[in-house]
């Protein structure tokens, strides 16, 4: 498999599909939402995974 683009790594497709589960998880509890701090440190974690897949350009 020949990887042109960063979106090939399969590391990164998996780390996309986390950041999808973590943000739906969040969505689907209003006590979760309401607790920002939280919430914003998960969503950080979760896309930082993906940012750290990429090469550095």
């Amino acid at each position: 498999m020949k990887i042109t683009r960063f979106e090939d790594i399969e590391a990164w497709q998996e780390a996309r599909k986390l950041v999808n589960l973590v943000y739906e998880a969040i969505n689907r509890s209003q006590k979760f939402k309401k607790d920002y701090r939280l919430v914003n440190q998960i969503q950080d974690a979760a896309v930082s995974v993906m940012r750290n897949t990429c090469p550095v350009k």
